[in-house]
């Protein structure tokens, strides 16, 4: 299977030759329509490394690819989902979801006379993540939860072929970021774009993703990776389960001495 998204040997310093190394020799192989998460220590590089595979930043060493063509600069087959929903205040949560359609071609040049296949699609979205009727809220009318799955739909509206997402759940209480993970995972067992997850959460990283790559400490470069063969759907029982547990368990442990190392070093 061909690597849909690869870092060969990424360095990446912030503030020039005196900075601080963020990454040294990070290298990740992910396969096209595979949903990979990256877990690791604070600090240690995993959202640089998101706007990395983006093409938001250059990097100082190394190469990446995504879809076989190396990344120069920002790239438009992504969507982006990050800890905060940041959907605009003044517009309704329809117009919110449908906003990357203005910005990213084809899409763009399509809107005003597909407007009305466009809507039908943002309101479907709106409807699987539980959120119909709600169309004409503002974002402020809704709860936490509520706005961070119209970030999700917003992600998704374009179907980019890479989905970025950054701690999405992050902010929201336990019983709301569960329920949202089967929501994600719905939506992907469909779609099967490529994914690539950041977070602190080991159960859910464990819960969504296909293979786990864990980071080391500043500088980043991953240290462990571990294929997830659980059967899918999942469920939350399926967090319960023993061998569930146990890979979670070795992430921590892993996680834990790479925190220890740095310290001693």
């Amino acid at each position: 299977m061909n690597d849909f998204v690869k870092l060969d040997a990424v360095d990446l310093r912030y503030g020039g030759d005196g900075g601080v190394q963020a990454l040294r020799g990070a290298d990740i192989s992910i396969a096209k329509g595979e949903f990979a998460a990256v877990v690791g220590p604070s600090g240690c590089g995993k959202s640089s490394l998101m706007k990395l595979v983006t093409g938001l930043m250059p990097t100082n060493g190394g190469r990446i690819t995504v879809a076989g063509t190396e990344v120069k600069g920002p790239l438009k087959i992504v969507g982006m989902a990050f800890q905060n929903p940041t959907l605009l205040p003044w517009r309704r949560l329809l117009k919110n979801v449908m906003l990357p359609l203005e910005i990213v071609q084809p899409h763009r040049s399509r809107l005003s006379r597909h407007r009305a296949e466009y809507v039908e699609k943002a309101r479907d979205l709106l409807d699987r993540v539980g959120l119909k009727g709600f169309e004409n809220s503002y974002p402020w009318e809704l709860s936490g939860g509520m706005q961070q799955r119209a970030n999700l739909c917003r992600a998704l509206i374009h179907e980019p072929e890479l989905l970025m997402l950054d701690e999405p759940f992050g902010a929201l209480d336990y019983f709301t970021r569960e329920e949202l993970w089967g929501v994600l995972q719905e939506i992907w067992l469909e779609k099967k774009f490529t994914t690539i997850l950041v977070t602190h959460d080991l159960r859910e990283a464990a819960f969504l993703a296909d293979v786990i790559h864990v980071m080391s400490a500043r500088p980043g470069r991953i240290i462990a990776t571990h294929r997830v063969d659980f059967p899918r759907p999942r469920t939350l029982e399926t967090t319960f389960e023993p061998a569930f547990v146990d890979i979670v368990h070795a992430i921590r442990s892993q996680i834990a001495q790479t925190r220890s190392e740095a310290k001693a070093a």
